[in-house]
């Protein structure tokens, strides 16, 4: 995951994060490194131990995993853990990949939507792949 990393920050110059966003003003990072957004998205599943990389999970063999192992508060902890991966994976990837945000398109009607606005939306698109 690191070293998708480097294509990004070599063709932004900076290791900054609004540095990187701003960068993408012209064309979201999506469109010229869509190979690299596909493995990161791959490796952001297999991070969240989401479907194919659930094995952790072992439902199949352990009837649910961890989640018989676990009530109440335990399994509460378990999941928002999870489901907070999920969301950081998902910010990390509309602030490399997405333009963060910044607005689709610069049209004056997106742009008079709030940036949290965009943001927001586009960590729902990424959190619903992830789901």
């Amino acid at each position: 995951m690191g070293l998708l990393l480097i294509p990004i920050i070599l063709f932004s110059q900076t290791i900054n994060i609004s540095e990187i966003v701003l960068a993408q003003s012209d064309i979201f990072y999506i469109i010229p490194f869509f190979p690299f957004f596909m493995l990161f998205l791959v490796t952001g599943l297999a991070e969240t131990n989401r479907v194919p990389f659930d094995l952790p999970e072992a439902e199949s063999e352990l009837v649910s995993g961890y989640n018989v192992e676990y009530s109440s508060i335990g399994f509460t902890f378990f999941f928002l853990a999870e489901y907070s991966n999920i969301i950081l994976m998902s910010s990390i990837i509309v602030i490399l990949f997405l333009g963060g945000w910044l607005p689709i398109t610069n049209f004056f009607f997106f742009k008079l939507f709030s940036t949290s606005f965009w943001f927001a939306s586009k960590l729902l698109l990424i959190m619903f792949l992830f789901v």
